[in-house]
């Protein structure tokens, strides 16, 4: 199993230290530096910039939200990274949420499972550039002949030649339908809340798409990217606990307020874990304000499930069994270059 930074995406300023976590992960042996986008900043920039720092690790979204951009511009992206990279993108994409692509982007967020496949669809085509791009779908028709058209759009080829038309392409998807759907047409999964505990949960989906004709990978070849937050602490008692209930108000913004009530994609992922009740109650708290008791619900069992803290010999044990599940790359987030080096040498 490999290891990958996840830098994220920033807060309200640009964080001081992103270069210095990118060097120690390029020099401690780190597979790959990962970027995010919300509704701040984008995913593709920092990427290029801390990219043209290193030399060896992949250099990857997680995630790419789709209604941001057009395919071909998604896929404009992706080819340009990777010639300047050498050959080292992985383009991960997603289809957000509601609250995010109507309310930010503008966008219709119907028939996500539809939009997501012609997304991927268009870019393999430019990528492959075989022939000038043309898509049939309802949701991004090449050329456009819609409402406003002047009837000239001309199919095209894109000018620079991809460096691979097997670019990696990564999606990120939680409910049943998603997660068949990527197995089935993506190179790798990147899954979210992804545990030991669920991972069976998540078999069956995987297996379905492994199944289906004209899937493009096989369960040997697909590659599985959790995220989760990993600290060596000095015990597995007070220094532990400490860091498990930092980590609290997280899972409670998640749980209870990253999305509307009526449809929260991590909502259900966390009662289809088994925590329905909790996670209805904790919504109720977090979307009446009162934040501090919907964190003071989260149980410590949930954070150990969701994350790796403890001491090294707990850290060691806690990855071997991430990986037994089929994780390929564990995606970290990192405070500094001493945490990266730290857990570099106590995983090697």
């Amino acid at each position: 199993m490999k290891l990958g930074l996840q830098l994220g995406y920033w807060g309200a300023q640009p964080p001081a230290h992103h270069g210095e976590l990118v060097a120690a992960a390029e020099d401690a042996g780190f597979d790959a530096i990962f970027t995010a986008e919300a509704w701040g900043s984008d995913a593709f920039t920092p990427l290029a910039w801390w990219g043209r720092e290193t030399r060896r690790v992949r250099l990857g979204t997680s995630i790419v939200q789709m209604s941001g951009r057009t395919p071909t511009s998604i896929a404009m992206h992706a080819l340009t990274l990777d010639h300047l990279s050498g050959g080292r993108m992985v383009l991960g994409m997603g289809v957000s949420g509601p609250q995010v692509v109507e309310g930010w982007y503008g966008q219709p967020f119907e028939k996500p499972l539809a939009r997501t496949r012609e997304v991927v669809e268009i870019i393999r085509k430019v990528l492959a550039r075989e022939a000038p791009v043309t898509n049939d779908g309802p949701h991004h028709p090449l050329p456009y002949t819609g409402p406003g058209a002047l009837g000239l759009g001309k199919p095209l080829k894109p000018i620079v030649h991809p460096l691979r038309a097997d670019l990696p392409i990564w999606l990120g998807a939680e409910g049943p339908k998603n997660v068949a759907q990527t197995a089935e047409i993506a190179d790798g999964w990147i899954p979210i809340f992804y545990t030991p505990n669920s991972a069976s949960m998540y078999q069956p989906w995987l297996d379905e798409g492994f199944a289906r004709p004209g899937a493009r990978r096989t369960r040997k070849d697909f590659e599985i990217a959790a995220t989760c937050h990993l600290e060596i602490t000095a015990d597995n008692g007070p220094a532990r606990q400490a860091v498990i209930d930092g980590m609290k108000p997280i899972v409670a913004l998640y749980m209870g307020g990253m999305g509307a009530k009526e449809m929260n994609f991590h909502h259900q992922v966390f009662t289809r874990m088994g925590y329905g009740d909790l996670a209805d109650e904790v919504q109720q708290l977090y979307l009446s304000g009162e934040k501090d008791k919907a964190t003071g619900l989260i149980p410590d069992e949930l954070v150990n499930d969701m994350h790796i803290i403890g001491d090294a010999g707990y850290v060691k044990e806690r990855v071997a069994q991430w990986e037994e599940t089929g994780v390929t790359t564990l995606l970290l987030s990192c405070r500094d270059a001493d945490e990266v080096r730290r857990i570099a040498e106590v995983l090697a």
